[in-house]
């Protein structure tokens, strides 16, 4: 009998010790972190930023999260995404436009999968990629699906995207966004017993904007730009039932941001509070750069809270970094500053400024000040709506001191020379558009 109590014990112990273990392990796993990137979504495109659309699914992640306030991209697409991938301003890569997409080269260059899988990340993108040269798997990402240009959805705007480098059809009335999704369901679905990172550079709401499969026959334009942020806003809550589903929500740190602001076709629509914005995509007001930014990691982010700090897009490669306990590179020179602190509710190091880079144009700002490389300056305590100029022979104390700390930030950020877009390029741009048109109208008149 004493020797079977003493077996049983030992039984207990080692089931114990084994639970522990797991607990421990558990406990010790590094976050899964999906980083979603919406395509020309600004801050009136989402309705927790104040925005006329339903986007029930966003504001439910950012109410579970860490809303920020002021972030930063750059005003266009192709600089935007380089200036996140890598950490750094454009004026150090030379990506400071569309135009100059093949600027940079993975033997210049370091972008966030090589860090990750340094530190035992899968890495993942399913997306948009085309305004840097080469592919996710060049760069870094063990799979990928990507498609050509922006702004794709149905076989009438490409019958091909690639996976894993390999061509794909995209079938007659198969929606792309759906297959994209199926795609980073498939990869979370498979990677789920390792830290995976992955990048979610969506198609919404890139124009053309055409119908969804949501979309009922006949819609106007301003419908149709409602279902799309509505679509985008239904593909976000279907990727968080999943994690859900997965049991991974808990363990996973999800980031919502917009690559750049709303689009010209947009921006009377997308307002904030009713009330118009200064500035929209591809300008150098608080329109074209600031965006949304939420991030919801359940135990670690406080539920509702929002955060004050400025941040721009050359952060999120120090934040993603520092979540992940991965290594920044050495002997690479970062503009990124973390906010990783924050996004657990800690004070962390704030940014003084941040600074926004566009195709030979440049500007910084602090909390309440912007200063133009053309030497403008604008008092933005209304802002979003209105930028104030400030007179150059001002006397108020504290526009002086703004000016002077914000000219060194400029003189230490120096912008590249832009590069105008040529005649040739122009009648390029306009064909595409009007083969676009057609395309989309033979569309219509089919469905």
């Amino acid at each position: 009998m004493h020797r079977f109590a003493i077996h049983i014990l030992a039984i207990v112990a080692a089931v114990t010790a084994a639970m522990e273990a797991a607990t421990t392990r558990a406990a010790e796993r590094r976050p899964n972190i999906i980083l979603i990137l919406s395509d020309d979504v600004g801050l009136g495109d989402i309705h927790y930023t104040g925005g006329p659309f339903k986007t029930p699914n966003i504001d439910a992640l950012a109410a579970s999260g860490t809303k920020f306030t002021y972030s930063y991209a750059t005003p266009l697409c192709g600089p935007s995404r380089c200036e996140l991938l890598t950490g750094r301003y454009p004026f150090r890569t030379g990506l400071n436009s569309n135009q100059s997409h093949t600027a940079v080269s993975p033997k210049s260059e370091v972008m966030l999968p090589t860090v990750l899988k340094k530190a035992g990340y899968v890495t993942g993108s399913v997306g948009k990629w085309g305004q840097i040269q080469l592919g996710p798997g060049e760069w870094g990402f063990d799979e990928y699906l990507v498609f050509p240009g922006s702004g794709r959805y149905w076989r009438d705007q490409t019958t091909t995207y690639r996976v894993n480098g390999k061509q794909q059809d995209l079938p007659e009335g198969k929606y792309l966004p759906d297959i994209m999704h199926k795609f980073a369901v498939d990869f979370i679905d498979r990677h789920k017993d390792q830290p995976f990172f992955l990048y979610y550079p969506m198609s919404h709401i890139h124009g053309p904007i055409v119908r969804t499969p949501d979309s009922s026959k006949g819609e106007d334009k301003d419908q149709l730009y409602a279902d799309n942020v509505e679509y985008m806003d239904k593909l976000v809550g279907k990727l968080m039932k999943e994690l859900d589903r997965q049991h991974l929500r808990d363990n996973t740190v999800v980031i919502f941001t917009g690559d750049n602001g709303t689009a010209v076709f947009g921006a009377e629509k997308a307002t904030v509070n009713g009330k118009s914005i200064s500035g929209k995509k591809a300008t150098m007001l608080e329109g074209g750069s600031r965006v949304p930014l939420a991030v919801s990691w359940p135990g670690h982010t406080p539920a509702g809270k929002t955060n004050n700090d400025l941040t721009d897009f050359s952060d999120f490669f120090a934040t993603i970094a520092e979540l992940s306990g991965a290594e920044l590179p050495k002997g690479v020179k970062l503009d990124s500053h973390s906010f990783a602190p924050q996004i657990e509710g800690k004070k962390g190091s704030p940014r003084e400024w941040v600074y926004v880079e566009l195709n030979g144009k440049s500007y910084v700002r602090d909390k309440k000040f912007k200063l133009t490389a053309g030497g403008e300056m604008f008092d933005l305590s209304d802002a979003p709506f209105k930028e104030i100029p400030v007179a150059k022979d001002t006397k108020d104390s504290t526009a002086v001191a703004a000016r002077k700390a914000l000219q060194l930030v400029l003189d230490d950020h120096k912008a590249l020379p832009g590069k105008p877009v040529d005649k040739q390029q122009k009648q390029q741009n306009k064909a595409r558009q009007q083969k676009r048109a057609q395309r989309r109208q033979a569309a219509e008149k089919a469905a």
